[in-house]
């Protein structure tokens, strides 16, 4: 037999186990940051719908003196809010109005979703007609300012 002058090179048993041990670190790095990602994600498209009813709430009270609840905005604004409940994707949006209609508060909570883990840090955010925004997780603690960053 002759050689060519090529060599055979092998893994290690142990070169093998560090290759999957760093991987596995890697890994265990990497899905909790994706999940943090992901909740940011959603919570940006809830604050957005907020953003863009309050928007409609402006425009109708423009227009009417007063502010709408949902079935009036949808009526003056029929875009709006199924576009923002879409924006917000795994929050539910819900409009509530004083009864005086003066004022009025738009509220997108979580809605946890089968093999999903919900949004417990920002479960609930809202914002009001003077565009003050608040935010609590699911012990109701304030997370205002972790949240509407």
């Amino acid at each position: 037999m002759t050689n060519t002058g090529r060599r055979i090179t092998q893994f290690t048993l142990s070169e093998a186990l560090s290759a999957v041990a760093v991987l596995a670190v890697i890994i265990a790095i990497a899905i909790p940051m994706w999940r943090t990602h992901q909740l940011r994600e959603r919570r940006h498209g809830a604050m957005d719908a907020l953003r863009a009813v309050q928007t409609a709430q402006d425009e109708y009270f423009g227009n009417h003196a007063r502010y709408g609840d949902e079935t009036q905005l949808r009526a003056s604004a029929p875009k709006v809010l199924p576009d923002a409940a879409a924006r917000a994707g795994h929050y539910r949006l819900a409009v509530s109005k004083s009864a005086d209609d003066l004022t009025y508060t738009a509220i997108a909570r979580a809605i946890p979703r089968e093999g999903e883990a919900a949004d417990t840090r920002c479960m609930e955010l809202r914002i009001d007609q003077n565009g003050r925004k608040f935010a609590v997780d699911a012990e109701g603690v304030d997370r205002s300012a972790d949240c509407w960053r």
